[in-house]
């Protein structure tokens, strides 16, 4: 049984997301979305908002598990015992950044493979960053994010 581990902050996740996850699902017996805690990052969403907005954008699909994460990537793939790391990639620009990510992945655990989509064209330009910013301002995203992400992003726009 071959599982994939695809791995971000999904802060929060979008229909881009969603469809490498659903393509993801056809190729492979097990995927799993691991999103990551990355405080660093200072995610809009706690982990465990985010955890809850991707079972739930993601329920439709009966071979795809979604758990947090905080530690290194290829650590959690092995306890996953995992096949490989999806990664996407929307434009050109991605591909410097994922290549080297890459590496450094096959140079820490060289077992584990990286294999890498990219979205359907009518959702390549989606990002988390474009839809929080266009959502704090209002404007309409059920374009882009399934409904309870968008109502997630509602209440938490709406507190500011």
């Amino acid at each position: 049984m071959k599982t994939i581990v695809y791995p971000g902050t999904f802060d929060p996740i979008t229909n881009g997301h969603i469809d490498l996850v659903e393509r993801a699902s056809n190729l492979f017996h097990h995927v799993i979305v691991a999103v990551a805690s990355s405080e660093r990052k200072r995610p809009t969403f706690e982990l465990e908002e985010r955890i809850e907005l991707a079972k739930e954008a993601l329920s439709h699909l009966e071979n795809v598990e979604v758990r947090g994460f905080d530690y290194l990537l290829v650590n959690f793939v092995k306890d996953c015992r995992g096949d490989a790391i999806l990664r996407g990639l929307r434009a050109v620009s991605d591909f410097e950044y994922e290549f080297q990510l890459a590496n450094m992945n096959r140079a820490l655990a060289p077992e584990i493979e990286s294999i890498f989509l990219t979205p359907s064209e009518k959702l390549s330009y989606i990002s988390s960053s474009l839809v929080k910013e266009i959502a704090s301002l209002g404007g309409n995203i059920n374009a882009f994010v399934h409904p309870s992400v968008k109502e997630a992003l509602n209440r938490k726009f709406s507190k500011s």
